[in-house]
């Protein structure tokens, strides 16, 4: 990219565990960090947009807020995401319509609406943040699995659409990240991931983040259509 210092960047989700993460690395690498939060506070150090992956007219709104302040956003984090896990059995059609609108619609939405300004720019980045069980599977995850899975066919469509005008898209499948979410497992719960993992341990959301500033970068102008796991191991061969 051009300038790659002064590059725009769109973080989905990003008040918050991974998000924030990411917006913090991108903002460290010299770019404009735009974040976009669905409720709650938007986080203090960045530009901010209220955003509702799940609506058409919440996502436009928020595209043409940043268009007309800060310029095209330049680098696209589609990272906003939800979970509604339980067992098949007993998984309603809201809880997974939910998930799949969020998780996948969702980032289709935004990086739909990114495109009208990546083909101005005749450049850019669609960063989607994936996971180790959307190649691997989990228990008690049929949606979310779908919904993560879902998003490497959609990357690499766009990779195939767009690469012509120097637009990559790539996925970046984090394995068992130390969030919020995660604080809450039980000791007997972590240790079980933890031995399941070669590493042998979680990932910190900086460990993403620093694969997605990278995946950003000028270095990585040649990558595109690629799942890059950042998982310890856990979804080797997948």
């Amino acid at each position: 990219m051009s300038d790659e210092n002064s590059s725009l960047a769109l973080v989905t989700g990003g008040n918050r565990g991974i998000g924030l993460a990411i917006a913090q690395a991108l903002a460290d690498a010299g770019h404009k960090v735009v974040v976009t939060y669905r409720s709650g506070n938007a986080p203090a150090d960045f530009l901010a947009v209220q955003m509702d992956v799940t609506s058409t007219e919440s996502v436009e709104a928020a595209f043409a807020a940043i268009e007309e302040q800060w310029g095209f956003p330049e680098i696209i984090v589609a990272n906003a995401g939800i979970t509604k896990d339980g067992l098949v059995m007993r998984m309603s059609d809201a809880d997974f319509d939910d998930v799949i609108n969020a998780n996948l619609t969702g980032a289709f939405r935004v990086a739909r609406r990114a495109t009208k300004g990546l083909l101005k720019l005749k450049r850019g980045r669609l960063i989607f943040i994936g996971s180790v069980v959307g190649g691997v599977g989990a228990a008690g995850q049929v949606n979310y699995a779908a919904s993560k899975s879902g998003l490497l066919g959609m990357a690499r469509s766009f990779a195939r659409e767009l690469g012509s005008r120097g637009i990559t898209a790539n996925v970046i499948a984090p394995g068992f990240v130390e969030t919020d979410m995660t604080s809450t497992l039980d000791e007997k719960r972590r240790e079980e991931i933890g031995k399941s993992v070669p590493l042998g341990r979680f990932c910190s959301a900086q460990e993403i983040a620093g694969v997605v500033k990278f995946v950003a970068s000028q270095e990585a102008s040649y990558i595109t259509g690629a799942l890059i796991p950042v998982d310890g191991g856990l979804g080797m061969g997948h």
